[in-house]
């Protein structure tokens, strides 16, 4: 260990820009073996390790680290795959940038620590030479429904798994995964990844229920009824619109309409809509993750032209900085401080352009974070024949909620207490539904704390 001196930071090599946009295929090469155990052993193996409190999962990231520089694959696997269902998947998609390389101690003058290629590569290598996440053999005799099969929805069945206790999945898509099957594109999360956890999950005892939506197929009150505990994991998926003229343009979509129709289509499932933007110019407006999951899909879906347009700078993007340098690689055109004012349409209500007005940064409003001003008699316009809102999501107000007695805040959010439980009691929410859109690892640490607390009621009895 404490090689940072000697060996400098290096990240996983990504394939070549002119190639990669021509397809879906994840971007980044996994490290070798002897790449991995080099790089982890550039870790210092802080007393007070900031890696592992800047993990929402708090990640044993130290102890893997150092066995990966030792070469001990085996113990490596298995601390990594005790504190995440699927350390694989987060190793893939995290924002590390903003969490555990984030809070690195090298990252202020020598470079972090690889966290995220190194934790790929882990189980990547694991699997591959045979390794297979821990569950139970014994079965408890309990038994619970999870509704939705998203990031909180499979963590909570793999923890729960783990505990012995049965569960049985239920989701209204035709795949499991949620989010990480039809949201996040190939090109960041082959989807193959996704389903082997599936298949891993099916062999420890995990009943998947697809093509279901609770509330239409299956009342709620039926889940109630016939399991120990009930899990809500239905994530946000309401995507919201600017609140300007024309939004409803023909040629205007949400964010997350788009990408699940572009997979949809990929997996050869049926769309409602088929949302082309080949050969046209696609404006993206929103600086987050998912916009840059729009913008970076559209240039493979072959658009004439890709712009992103935010209301701040790239320094205040909310997602992900290297999401935003491989969009910058791939083509994508991005305008700072300009907000949308109208979608212009032609006769026929098509998108023709959007006015926008140029904007500044003012005083900090109570979060810290500063106001957004628009600039008076800076309007102009961009020209566009499709644009994407990219603006959030909020959680959806299904009936069943109400009907049932579990209380939402007034931003949609499922209330729950400490230990995950709605005001139903033996129901259990966590991820986006109760918090409203964040990012994966939140939902999946959701889940996981939901899980215990649920085996602690059902093993324990309290």
């Amino acid at each position: 260990m404490l090689r940072f001196f000697d060996l400098e930071r290096i990240d996983a090599v990504k394939r070549d820009v002119v190639v990669r946009i021509k397809d879906f295929d994840e971007i980044y090469e996994i490290f070798r073996s002897d790449k991995a155990s080099e790089q982890a052993d550039r870790c210092i193996q802080c007393g007070d390790p900031y890696c592992h409190n800047g993990c929402p999962l708090h990640n044993f990231i130290p102890h893997w680290l150092k066995r990966t520089a030792e070469q001990d694959l085996e113990l490596a696997f298995r601390l990594s795959n005790e504190s995440s269902p699927f350390p694989e998947v987060m190793g893939r998609i995290c924002p590390h940038d903003r969490l555990c390389e984030g809070s690195c101690t090298l990252n202020d003058g020598y470079g972090a620590i690889t966290i995220g290629s190194i934790e790929t590569f882990i189980s990547e290598e694991g699997f591959k030479k045979g390794l297979r996440p821990r569950f139970a053999e014994e079965k408890i005799g309990k038994k619970v429904a999870i509704v939705g099969a998203g990031p909180a929805g499979l963590s909570v069945a793999t923890f729960l798994l783990r505990e012995g206790i049965d569960v049985e999945i239920f989701d209204r898509q035709s795949r499991p995964g949620g989010l990480l099957t039809y949201g996040i594109p190939g090109f960041k999360l082959n989807k193959n990844v996704i389903q082997r956890r599936v298949a891993q999950l099916e062999e420890a005892g995990a009943v998947f229920h697809l093509d279901t939506e609770i509330g239409k197929d299956i009342p709620f009150e039926k889940l109630v009824e016939n399991y120990d505990a009930v899990f809500l994991g239905t994530g946000a998926t309401k995507g919201r619109r600017p609140g300007i003229n024309g939004e409803d343009a023909q040629g205007c979509y949400l964010a997350m309409e788009y990408l699940v129709n572009v997979q949809k289509r990929l997996f050869g499932e049926p769309v409602d809509e088929v949302i082309e933007v080949k050969g046209k110019r696609v404006v993206v407006i929103g600086g987050g993750d998912t916009a840059m999951d729009c913008v970076r899909t559209a240039l493979r879906e072959k658009a004439s032209e890709v712009k992103c347009l935010y209301r701040r700078d790239a320094h205040n993007m909310p997602g992900s900085r290297k999401e935003y340098i491989n969009a910058k690689e791939e083509g994508v055109e991005f305008e700072f401080y300009t907000a949308p004012k109208e979608v212009l349409r032609n006769e026929h209500g098509e998108v023709i352009g959007v006015e926008m007005v140029k904007t500044r940064l003012g005083e900090p409003d109570a979060s810290g974070r500063q106001r957004v001003e628009e600039i008076p008699g800076s309007e102009f316009t961009v020209p566009a024949d499709v644009v994407i809102f990219a603006l959030g999501f909020d959680p959806v107000a299904y009936p069943f909620l109400a009907e049932n007695g579990i209380e939402t805040d007034k931003w949609g959010g499922i209330v729950v207490d400490e230990n995950y439980e709605t005001t139903k009691a033996g129901v259990y929410a966590g991820g986006d539904c109760h918090r409203g859109a964040d990012l994966v690892v939140t939902a999946v640490r959701d889940g996981r704390e939901a899980a215990r607390a649920i085996a602690k009621r059902l093993i324990v009895g309290k």
